[in-house]
């Protein structure tokens, strides 16, 4: 179909759809192009499908500790891996089909299926048609990274995508990236039953994160048998050893590991290169991300990039949120920024990670003189009520202004309890209106006011 519109979405993600559908909904003729499946990584390859294999790893867990409860299992825990994967997979499609519904019943919206490419700065083509519009919207989203390691053409290794499409589970699953989503694969496939091996060439894991936290989820990854290498300074593959052959050089243990399969999880990439950027004149860094200022234009007028492919936030939520702030700036008169936001995201091992704001460390790079606030999930009563005491609470306050500067919840509910923080910074509370709230027993969130009264010296 070639004509004109008033506005061109260029990818159906977390941002592509809903904006879609509020510049529809105001009246303006909108053409929204896709070449995949609707819903982008959240719903397809990442959130969705990802979050159920967690479940099912979990269940899988606390069956096997059932003694623990006082809950008598007779024989061995059995794993269905057919079931698990039939399992992420109808969730996942049923998202899908959830959003397809959505965008079907947009008045004023024309969904596009194909390959959109920049014929100029207001002009794409897809399969030939040409479509002018004088606002496009970029929602491209990224991939998994595959870079050029040593024997990586030599060998099969699988990213997020193809690990989901698995149907025989792995005897032993080589992760090849210590940082989050290696980490929860990791984690699920050691509970389903593989052998599993996390190689990381940073001395530690998630190595954003401050020592103590990254410490605490090596030892609950360890203490379920998860093999861990850091310090893998040569990382390489080849086949041999009956799987496949993967360098490490660490300064400890074997210099090779021998598995079944491989997973990279070793970073992003942005889907800009085939997109005909240079073509509208929109510029991108290094690494391939759209350059945008704080209200996500590029560096072309009327041409806007949104989500995972702008380089300024790597979640679902930071997703919608620059579907949100687009449309306040664009509709309702507003003058939001990407800068007002506070970073927030979570690690969806078990137990999860909320974070809000900085690291410790973080801070103190700044100059701050912070006070900290700590506690080990031992002495919160909910974690011990359930038999999950791994991980801990941690806060970081600016020690001159009472400013909450972060936030590290890792324990049960953490991605939930952080929200209390999270909710308190959003609204400029300080650390004194955070101690003196009252919030219910017992949950993990009722420590949060006591660590805040108790606070470290400054430093």
């Amino acid at each position: 179909m070639s004509g004109d519109f008033d506005a061109i979405v260029i990818g159906a993600g977390q941002a592509g759809i809903p904006l879609a559908g509020r510049l529809s909904a105001a009246g303006g003729r909108v053409a929204l192009i896709e070449r995949a499946a609707l819903g982008g990584t959240c719903v397809n390859t990442g959130c969705t499908p990802t979050k159920a294999m967690v479940a099912s790893a979990h269940a899988a867990h606390l069956a096997r500790r059932g003694a623990d409860f006082g809950v008598a299992i007779d024989g061995p825990v059995g794993i269905d891996f057919a079931a698990v994967q039939a399992r992420q997979r109808r969730i996942s499609g049923d998202s899908r089909a959830g959003v397809e519904s959505w965008v079907a019943g947009m008045a004023n919206c024309t969904l596009i299926r194909g390959h959109a490419r920049f014929r100029s700065a207001h002009e794409v083509e897809v399969d030939g048609d040409v479509l002018a519009a004088p606002q496009i919207f970029l929602n491209v989203g990224t991939r998994a990274a595959v870079p050029e390691l040593p024997g990586i053409g030599d060998v099969t290794v699988l990213t997020n995508v193809e690990l989901l499409a698995l149907n025989v589970l792995p005897e032993h699953l080589i992760v090849v990236g210590g940082s989050y989503i290696g980490l929860e694969f990791g984690q699920i496939f050691r509970r389903l039953g593989s052998a599993v091996t996390i190689v990381e060439k940073a001395p530690r894991l998630v190595a954003r994160e401050d020592e103590d936290v990254s410490a605490a989820i090596e030892g609950v990854l360890a203490a379920e048998g998860v093999a861990i290498r850091t310090g893998a300074e040569c990382i390489r593959f080849a086949r041999g050893g009956g799987g496949i052959r993967v360098g490490v050089d660490c300064t400890q243990g074997e210099p090779e590991v021998v598995g079944s399969h491989v997973l990279l999880a070793v970073g992003r990439r942005p889907n800009t290169e085939d997109l005909g950027l240079d073509r509208a004149g929109v510029a991108v860094d290094a690494r391939g991300y759209v350059t945008v200022d704080d209200g996500l234009r590029t560096s072309v007028d009327g041409i806007f990039a949104l989500g995972d492919c702008n380089g300024r936030g790597a979640f679902t939520h930071t997703s919608y949120n620059d579907f949100e702030i687009v449309a306040a700036n664009l509709l309702d008169g507003g003058d939001r920024r990407v800068t007002d936001r506070l970073p927030a995201y979570a690690l969806y091992t078990d137990p999860p990670l909320g974070r809000v704001g900085m690291t410790e460390r973080e801070a103190r790079e700044q100059g701050r003189s912070v006070r900290v606030g700590q506690r080990p999930m031992t002495r919160v009563g909910r974690a011990v009520e359930k038999g999950e005491t791994q991980g801990l609470m941690k806060v970081v306050v600016d020690a001159a202004t009472q400013e909450i500067l972060g936030a590290a919840i890792l324990g049960p509910g953490g991605d939930e309890a952080v929200h209390g923080v999270l909710d308190m910074m959003s609204v400029g509370g300080s650390a004194e209106a955070m101690r003196l709230a009252v919030p219910i027993h017992p949950t993990v969130s009722e420590l949060i006011p006591t660590i805040f009264g108790e606070l470290g010296p400054p430093g």
